[in-house]
């Protein structure tokens, strides 16, 4: 089952891009331009498992609807042109998840995305491409329902290309996601991983190279 996401963000460029990268990851997405209709339409249908909230929004900004989101135990992330210290603080204690200023790279919203929903218990365990099924949580893999072994940094990697499926992910992302920020070897490490997988996988067409960047994994 999807983990579903309410957006609340007025400006049509910024709601578009977010709505198109959370649905090509592989959420459900809702989305408002409109802060009193998003807390009106709570009423009918609330079954969300994060929302994204701009602060400055017509209607009523996302600090009053932050309320509305309480009401339904909805985790909230802040996305926002606010820089300033006190919004931030204001936001983060009246106990939103995170606060992210915009501009921001849509690959680090995703991750932030991502942790939240862990953290709070609601993130989707189970990633689908093909015929590859990973169970995050048990750290089983299967390939037409087979169980297929990997090593534990192959395992990683393929969990990190799954969560941001379509979109690029640069081999320093990956380096510093799964090696760690101390990590000092090179970055040929994740080359010899990916080689791995699309082995053992047969994902040689899916798991595509993005030259002087990373890798991205593919499915339309």
């Amino acid at each position: 089952m999807k983990n579903r996401i309410l957006l609340v963000e007025d400006d049509g460029g910024i709601s578009s891009a977010v709505a198109l990268n959370l649905q090509v990851v592989g959420y459900d997405c809702a989305v408002f331009d409109d802060g009193r209709r998003a807390a009106a339409s709570l009423e009918a249908d609330h079954a969300y498992d994060l929302a994204l909230l701009d602060i400055m929004l017509p209607g009523m900004d996302g600090f009053e609807l932050f309320g509305c989101m309480e009401k339904y135990n909805i985790p909230v992330i802040y996305m926002t042109a606010k820089t300033d210290a006190a919004s931030e603080i204001r936001g983060l204690r009246d106990g939103a998840e995170d606060y992210i200023v915009k501009p921001f790279d849509m690959l680090t919203l995703m991750v932030r995305i991502e942790k939240v929903l862990r953290r709070t218990g609601r993130l989707n365990t189970v990633y689908r491409v093909r015929d590859v099924e990973v169970n995050s949580d048990t750290r089983a893999v299967t390939k037409g329902g087979e169980r297929v072994e990997l090593q534990p940094m192959e395992f990683e990697v393929l969990l990190m290309l799954l969560k941001y499926k379509n979109l690029t992910v640069t081999r320093e992302q990956l380096l510093a996601e799964i090696w760690g920020y101390d990590y000092v070897g090179e970055t040929r490490a994740v080359d010899m991983k990916i080689a791995g997988l699309r082995k053992k996988l047969d994902l040689a067409d899916a798991i595509r190279t993005i030259p002087k960047l990373g890798y991205r994994l593919e499915e339309r």
